[in-house]
């Protein structure tokens, strides 16, 4: 049975398809003039409809729940508030390790789209933001802080290290985000992001967005959100039907073959793996035979990770593989084919799965890869996504897997930057000590084992 703020967001997403928008610029939200020009200026016009509903209260001070499919402009909704109202409150001077604005997000791969996502936004209002995460220079994020920030994009583990040794506080918080708490959740860190809300003044404004209140965000909304603004639209759930989804029942021995061929076609395709390993086997597979891809998970470095992701957006590699945390942090454009290559856990990670595709209204297309032995407990898992599609049984060059391979339009690849090469002689600069390979580093980041809670 759903809880009363399941189904007061429910309620808000039935009026938000049945009552049109009011608002149709940024300037009709009360944005201020700086900031609505830096948005026009980045080809930003009109709002989302999230936006337009979670903005106006957001601006006020009050506390927001909101819930919105990948795509909806969450990052917008929480984050041109949040600028907007620091922006007004600025003091005269920023003080050391001493933010004002807080994103907790649960993957570095998160921390880094929203901070890239807010930064040239918050550079039109004269604000500093930076991203806390696992897995990158502690020294050189320790840097930062103490040169004075505005907002900090965290996640939980490495700002609870960096608290610890004295280089944050949150005492001036006025404004904490929490971006994706259900993920966060799922992960494991929901003691450590009390922890850290504990931290905060109280009277401290919170926004949370979640796609769903399971596994103690419902709990932790009733906590620490007072009297919440509660905007939601559409679900997971209901873009399911601008997809079209599809299931290929495969022998095993020619699964990997198959989709290989289906790799290859004119398209981005994003396929879905259960393991790190798995990722990393079916990329070099599908290099061996002409197809270029890459992979993502959380055992690789900071750096890979985003060089897979470049090389994906900008077409060098028309497939990545990518494990259900890494993929967390994928926010590509003109993806309009995901392939369940393993099965996803259950019915919401085949949907958050899916929702890398058909964003914004757009249309795509969903492929499932089931084995004989897979073909039922899949089949129950999409009727309890909502999905009624019957497998239907291929092998390599079959005229539906043709289909698929000769699907989507041709990828225009972006030139690499050309390398500089660093001056001979020229000395790196010392940013502190490098903590990519220390037990601590990956905490808060995306490689889902969450630090322990504290007792203290």
């Amino acid at each position: 049975m759903k809880s009363d703020l399941e189904l007061a967001l429910d309620a808000a997403a039935d009026a938000a398809a049945e009552q049109p928008d009011t608002a149709t610029t940024f300037a009709a939200l009360g944005l201020p003039e700086r900031l609505v020009i830096a948005l026009a200026r980045r080809g930003m016009e009109a709002p989302f409809a999230i936006q337009t509903r979670a903005i106006p209260d957001a601006l006020t001070g009050r506390d927001v729940l909101g819930r919105g499919a990948t795509g909806s402009g969450k990052t917008l909704a929480f984050g041109l508030p949040m600028l907007a109202r620091l922006s007004a409150s600025r003091p005269a001077e920023r003080l050391r390790g001493t933010p004002r604005g807080l994103v907790l997000v649960p993957t570095r791969e998160l921390a880094q789209q929203v901070s890239d996502a807010l930064a040239p936004l918050a550079q039109a209002l004269d604000l500093k933001v930076t991203t806390v995460y696992g897995g990158a220079s502690m020294g050189r994020q320790i840097d930062q802080l103490r040169r004075g920030v505005d907002v900090v994009v965290a996640t939980p583990g490495r700002l609870q290290d960096l608290i610890e040794q004295r280089e944050c506080t949150l005492a001036k918080l006025e404004i904490t985000v929490l971006d994706e708490a259900d993920h966060m959740a799922d992960l494991g860190f929901m003691p450590a992001v009390t922890t850290l809300l504990d931290m905060t003044a109280p009277g401290t404004q919170r926004l949370l967005f979640s796609a769903t209140l399971d596994r103690g965000v419902d709990k932790l909304v009733r906590q620490y959100l007072v009297d919440p603004a509660i905007h939601a639209v559409a679900t997971a759930e209901s873009h399911v039907t601008t997809m079209d989804h599809r299931v290929y029942a495969v022998q095993g021995d020619a699964k990997v073959d198959i989709a290989a061929e289906i790799g290859a076609r004119p398209g981005r395709t994003l396929f879905f793996v259960r393991t790190k390993h798995g990722a990393d086997r079916l990329a070099m597979q599908m290099r061996k035979v002409g197809v270029q891809a890459a992979a993502i998970h959380g055992n690789l470095t900071q750096n890979a990770r985003k060089r897979a992701l470049e090389d994906f957006a900008s077409g060098h590699a028309r497939v990545l593989v990518a494990t259900d945390v890494a993929a967390r942090g994928i926010h590509v454009d003109d993806v309009d084919l995901v392939v369940h290559f393993d099965p996803p856990a259950d019915h919401k990670d085949y949907l958050h799965r899916s929702g890398r595709t058909a964003r914004a209204g757009a249309s795509g297309t969903v492929l499932s890869m089931v084995t004989s032995d897979q073909v039922r407990d899949h089949q129950r898992m999409r009727e309890r996504a909502g999905v009624q599609v019957s497998a239907q049984s291929v092998v390599v060059g079959h005229p539906a897997v043709r289909e698929l391979a000769e699907s989507g339009e041709p990828i225009e690849v972006t030139p690499r930057a050309p390398y500089v090469a660093r001056p001979q002689g020229e000395r790196r600069r010392y940013n502190g000590p490098r903590t990519s390979g220390s037990p601590s580093a990956g905490r808060g980041a995306s490689s889902g084992r969450p630090r322990p809670a504290r007792t203290s």
